[in-house]
């Protein structure tokens, strides 16, 4: 890829795309610029500016309430840190690629989630993870996860034959806790962002981290964001611990992107516990009082209700017990929903209608929601083998995806394991209908098993891939005359497809002289189409089960994306001429995007075409 150092551009009609993802730390300043202006000086954040115009709403830097850790700032530079890592398509080991929505990727879950950044910002209705615990033992991810890419790449041997398990964190080590934050401080970090608005993440987890773990993510969501701390009882028993207590349960921590009534939905197995003793023409309802306490306060929300007695009700004057209440309902969806209002004894209150099941309770404790060795059972079932320590049970997991996400919302797990969250949401739209859709990232981190091994399974990633397999194929045998989207589409990890600087400023000149050779060509050679189509749509912002196909056009092959609103000329040894291209950009698509290398140097043919792409409307972009 032509990657300019300065960010300027030969020609202005003609745009690059970017070599790496979205600079966290650059955007962020970009918005403090619109928001305050005078916080920017000479194109640099003044803090001292931002800290006076922001006086009272500063922290007293030296009595500040917090987690804090050896390693956080560094962790958090990582979650900021742009990637030149892109995603390459695994056709032979997908399923049913061309109709899935459905996506599995293999690689290292910090990477993934900077490249998901682009097109999943606020799209992912529910992430569920369940990360390594921190016992002790290994949790794979490397000390020094932080470098990125490289780190990866060397581990899985993409780069050395060296690749091994690198990561040990054992209490003796001295940064026990510490260690397992910050591999998972920027993981957060970077997953609040995709959630939506009214989107929820749920994290499993055990009693050596739950407190570290609510403490970051009262820093990451918001302490008004925990919807609550499930508790799982994961054993029938647990005679045979070592301590001096039988520990039979895990923690599901849950924390929601902003504050909402409706986070979670309701629990469709669940039993209602509230009294529905009125009724009208809809059905039978439950009365809630339409003001709350607690909630972060919005002048929008604390107005004068005029009821249909024409009396006035206001909540300052009305309870002094409540004195920070506010309502509920904006001041609009009031006036649309009076009907559904009531007004009596003084106080305002909506209508709760009783509907199917009931509200999640804090306690997993029933055997519905089943237990670890479940799990195993599960996986044993469908893979001939349990090959996988401690799988959760989909009868937990599927409760977790009816109450946290919609059915047709996006399911994100980033730490897949075994695929149980895949095969849970396969499951729940089988069940209601739904047409929810997956995202399960896993690290190809080795088994230990040996029968693992002799099973074909090298790593967890493999395991994971066979059992969602294996999971659709036997909620498609359930299904009548339904069907389910059982397909996904597999990708792993990589560097960029395209050239790149990879040299630091002290690099000796001969070095740096064939490094300049090696810029010459745009693309990799042994980059595919679908490679170099993969990670072109990702920077321009498209989902990852995008449909394309290709088209001859007057004898140039083009990839049409989008029904033709994205056509991209991907043949860097063949040299279009003049005539092919204007009749490329005659079918008028919204977005032009061609190799800088397919010119082959001719600086006059990349003009015409930037002039052929301006009189038709067509953004011209080169790679």
């Amino acid at each position: 890829m032509s990657n300019d150092e300065h960010g300027t551009n030969q020609d202005p009609q003609i745009q690059e795309v970017p070599s790496t993802t979205p600079d966290l730390q650059t955007d962020l300043a970009r918005q403090l610029q619109e928001l305050v202006p005078d916080a920017i000086s000479d194109g640099k954040v003044d803090v001292a500016k931002l800290t006076e115009l922001l006086a009272a709403d500063v922290a007293d830097s030296s009595e500040r309430f917090g987690l804090f850790w050896p390693g956080k700032k560094r962790a958090l530079r990582a979650a900021q840190e742009p990637t030149t890592a892109t995603l390459r398509p695994v056709k032979d080991q997908s399923k049913d690629w061309d109709t899935t929505k459905n996506v599995f990727i293999e690689g290292d879950n910090l990477e993934v989630l900077k490249i998901l950044q682009k097109h999943y910002h606020g799209k992912i209705k529910m992430i569920y993870v369940d990360p390594p615990y921190n016992t002790g033992k290994d949790f794979v991810y490397p000390d020094n996860y932080k470098e990125g890419l490289e780190t990866y790449l060397e581990w899985t041997k993409q780069v050395n034959e060296d690749g091994k398990k690198v990561s040990t964190n054992s209490e003796s080590e001295g940064r026990y806790h510490s260690n397992w934050l910050n591999m998972m401080y920027p993981r957060l970090k970077l997953a609040r962002n995709l959630l939506t608005q009214d989107g929820v993440i749920f994290i499993s987890i055990d009693d050596n981290e739950i407190d570290n773990l609510v403490k970051i993510c009262n820093e990451v969501f918001g302490e008004g964001n925990h919807v609550a701390s499930f508790i799982w009882k994961s054993k029938s028993g647990g005679a045979n611990d070592s301590g001096e207590v039988a520990v039979d349960h895990e923690y599901i921590v849950c924390f929601s992107r902003s504050k909402t009534d409706n986070a979670l939905g309701l629990d469709p197995d669940a039993v209602a516990t509230t009294s529905y003793n009125n009724e009208d023409e809809r059905g039978k309802y439950a009365l809630e009082r339409l003001d709350k306490q607690n909630l972060q306060y919005s002048s929008s929300m604390d107005y004068d209700l005029v009821g249909p007695d024409g009396q006035v009700y206001k909540l300052s004057h009305r309870d002094p017990a409540r004195p920070n209440a506010i309502w509920r309902w904006s001041k609009d969806k009031v006036q649309n929903n009076m009907d559904q209002l009531v007004f009596k004894d003084g106080n305002v209150y909506t209508k709760n209608y009783q509907k199917p099941g009931g509200k999640p309770r804090s306690l997993f404790v029933d055997d519905r929601f089943g237990r670890t060795r479940t799990g195993s059972t599960e996986v044993r079932e469908l893979l001939g083998g349990s090959y996988f320590d401690n799988p959760k049970p989909t009868k937990l997991l599927k409760t977790l995806v009816a109450v946290g996400s919609t059915p047709d919302s996006i399911v994100l797990d980033f730490f897949a394991g075994s695929g149980s969250t895949a095969h849970s949401v396969m499951a729940v739209n089988a069940k209601d209908g739904g047409t929810r859709r997956f995202i399960a990232v896993q690290l190809p981190e080795p088994t230990d098993d040996d029968d693992a091994k002799r099973a074909g399974f090298n790593t967890i990633a493999d395991i994971s891939r066979k059992r969602i397999d294996a999971a659709g194929e036997q909620v498609k045998a359930e299904l009548a005359a339904q069907t389910v989207d059982v397909g996904f589409r597999a990708f792993t990890l990589v560097d960029t497809n395209f050239s790149k600087w990879r040299v630091s400023s002290d690099v000796d000149a001969d070095k740096l002289q064939q490094h300049l050779l090696e810029l010459r060509d745009s693309a990799e050679d042994y980059a595919t189409a679908d490679s170099l189509l993969t990670e072109l749509l990702l920077k321009q912002g498209y989902s990852l089960t995008e449909e394309s196909v290709e088209q001859d056009i007057a004898g140039l092959t083009v990839h049409a994306v989008g029904g033709g609103l994205l056509l991209a000329y991907l043949d860097e040894h063949t040299k279009p001429i003049l005539d092919q291209l204007r009749a490329v950009v005659d079918k008028e698509p919204a977005r032009l995007v061609i190799l800088e290398d397919a010119f082959h140097g001719d600086d006059e043919l990349k003009t015409n075409l930037a002039q052929l792409c301006k009189s038709k409307g067509v953004e011209l972009w080169t790679a």
